[in-house]
């Protein structure tokens, strides 16, 4: 049994407050046990001549320390500091600097360059002596990445700003070169200010690719120019749809938050809505029972074999490409079902007139498609199954989308194909709220169970790969589908559950979960103060007592096991470590 000395140690140890509660943890940190109050006439410099979106981002920061109003979660929530304010210095000016010969560009155009060529190292140097305060950087990306974590470090009690444990240095970057978050906007819609609002939370636990799936069989809602038919007949209604103008929005409000819009048509599947526009285009148009014909309803999927379909689905990729400036483009390729083509008699004459067999014509409709995204500068990027279950030509700077199960990363990697990890038992953010089809009250969703933040957390990207294999990964991200969500649950079935993927993906694997966690509670409250909804992760009297809540190690005696609140015997164990409650 744990002494009394052992359990007190362990209540004062887990009541002192914590060093920092950056998130995402940065790679190279030193920190003081110093206190430091932001002044009131405290400003931002930067001398070299930038772009507006620069400027934006240092008058948010300086707005984001005026409102945020966070106080420390510990008890008291910062009251014991007010004694150790009194005679502290005063921060007055935060520097900015872009190393000698770095190009002056603005946040968005750093933001949306390829993957492997964004610069957001950054490093922060914060005085204890009021001396001005530097962020030093050779992008202006990486001048925003520093200017998040500084963001973090301010609390305010009884009206006074500070940051509790100067001085601060770290020289600090990304472990990967993609951190990202999929919203699908076609099974539900979500207004463009639910969007920025999401925009807003990625940026601040500095994720940098927005994964936008915007159409999907259910709703087309994207206004393309050249094709108005899709939006006009496939958009729920009138007022569900993405507009050029929101597009371009939505675009620029990502890129000055350091963030690349990357934007999926998924093709040749899950396109049922086209038919409502163009239905001599589409296979088996919600043809019923839907379970024989798609993965879900409504059933449906481009006519891959036919040659007006395949150039009507260049065109029209073609045409959201030249939407969107990152890049890479995401031509999706998931889940086709090969029962909905052979019930298809168009499909079958034009596979019986070429001569080709289905995966022939899949071939060709993946090269033509392809090309006319590459000829505009545009890669390449699929889920899984287009390297892993079909024979088809990509080019070899395609980017592959693991989502199925993470094992399959070998073997995707193996084929040399550059991933990002989005599996669906660690990443599904929609997994655990059981079947959304009607009429199956005791069915389980296909992918539970709930996937919670510790279980993202511990995913080791390089897991049983070797090492040159592991050169492929460029990251990961979270994925919301959206069946059971809309705007009233976006932001509590996303955060803070997603930015454990930020995390790992920026520090690197290996962290550890307690200590994670009482960091994971503060972004979840400056989230809150910022207008997002994010949910709590433990009672409030446990954030703020770090470790008083964590499950308690045990002992065993004689076969009874022992702890500090109740005894019982060894067989009546829990998962959790935790016994039922009748077992106390």
């Amino acid at each position: 049994m744990r002494t009394f000395s052992s359990l007190l140690l362990a209540v004062v140890l887990a009541t002192l407050p914590p060093a920092h509660a950056l998130w995402p943890q940065p790679r190279n940190l030193r920190t003081g046990s110093d206190k430091l109050k932001l002044s009131d006439d405290f400003k931002i410099h930067l001398e070299a001549h930038v772009p507006q979106d620069m400027l934006d981002a240092i008058s948010r920061t300086e707005d984001f320390l005026k409102k945020d109003h966070l106080q420390r979660l510990i008890v008291g929530r910062g009251s014991s500091d007010t004694n150790a304010l009194t005679n502290a210095k005063s921060l007055s000016e935060l520097d900015l600097y872009l190393e000698s010969g770095a190009d002056a560009n603005s946040i968005t155009t750093e933001a949306q360059k390829p993957i492997e060529s964004r610069d957001e190292a950054y490093t922060l140097n914060v005085p204890n002596d009021g001396s001005p305060a530097n962020i030093t950087a050779s992008s202006t990306l990486g001048l925003l990445r520093g200017l998040t974590t500084f963001t973090q470090l301010w609390y305010e009690v009884d009206g006074t700003i500070y940051a509790a444990d100067v001085p601060i240095y770290t020289h600090d970057s990304p472990a990967y070169p993609y951190r990202g978050f999929m919203l699908d906007t076609a099974r539900n819609f979500f207004p463009v200010s639910d969007i920025k609002r999401t925009l807003d939370a990625m940026s601040l636990v500095k994720m940098n690719q927005f994964h936008w799936h915007v159409v999907d069989s259910q709703s087309f809602p994207l206004q393309i120019p050249e094709f108005m038919d899709l939006s006009i007949k496939g958009a729920y209604s009138s007022s569900s749809v993405y507009t050029p103008d929101d597009v371009k929005d939505i675009v620029a409000y990502a890129g000055a938050r350091g963030i690349d819009v990357l934007v999926e048509i998924d093709t040749p599947g899950h396109t049922s809505v086209i038919s409502k526009a163009y239905p001599g285009h589409i296979a088996c148009p919600e043809a019923t029972p839907w379970d024989i014909f798609a993965n879900e309803p409504p059933a449906g999927q481009l006519r891959l074999a036919s040659n007006e379909t395949t150039n009507f689905a260049a065109n029209l990729l073609a045409a959201v490409a030249r939407m969107f400036p990152s890049t890479i483009f995401s031509t999706g390729g998931d889940e086709l079902n090969a029962n909905c083509y052979d019930q298809d008699p168009d499909t079958q004459k034009s596979l019986n007139e070429t001569g080709r067999t289905l995966e022939q014509a899949l071939d060709v409709f993946i090269k033509t498609t392809h090309k006319a995204i590459e000829d505009l500068g545009k890669t390449p990027v699929v889920w899984e199954e287009m390297v892993l279950k079909h024979n088809v030509t990509l080019n070899p700077n395609t980017t592959v989308l693991v989502w199925e199960k993470s094992e399959n990363a070998k073997t995707v990697a193996q084929k040399g194909y550059k991933l990002i990890h989005a599996a669906s038992d660690f990443f599904y953010l929609d997994c655990g709220a059981g079947s959304w089809l009607g009429a199956s009250p005791d069915s389980p969703n296909w992918c539970d169970p709930f996937k919670t933040w510790q279980h993202s957390y511990t995913f080791n990207p390089t897991a049983n790969l070797t090492d040159d294999e592991a050169k492929l990964v460029l990251g990961g991200q979270h994925l919301l589908w959206t069946e059971q969500s809309g705007p009233s649950n976006l932001d509590s079935i996303v955060w803070p559950r997603a930015a454990s993927s930020a995390e790992l993906f920026w520090s690197g694997p290996g962290g550890n979960v307690s200590h994670a966690l009482e960091r994971l509670h503060d972004l979840s409250f400056r989230l809150q103060q910022r207008g997002v909804k994010s949910i709590p992760l433990q009672p409030l009297w446990c954030a703020l007592r770090p470790g008083v809540c964590d499950a308690v190690p045990h002992t065993s005696v004689d076969g009874v096991v022992q702890s500090t609140s109740f005894a019982y015997h060894d067989d009546q164990v829990l998962d959790a470590g935790i016994p039922r409650h009748d077992e106390l």
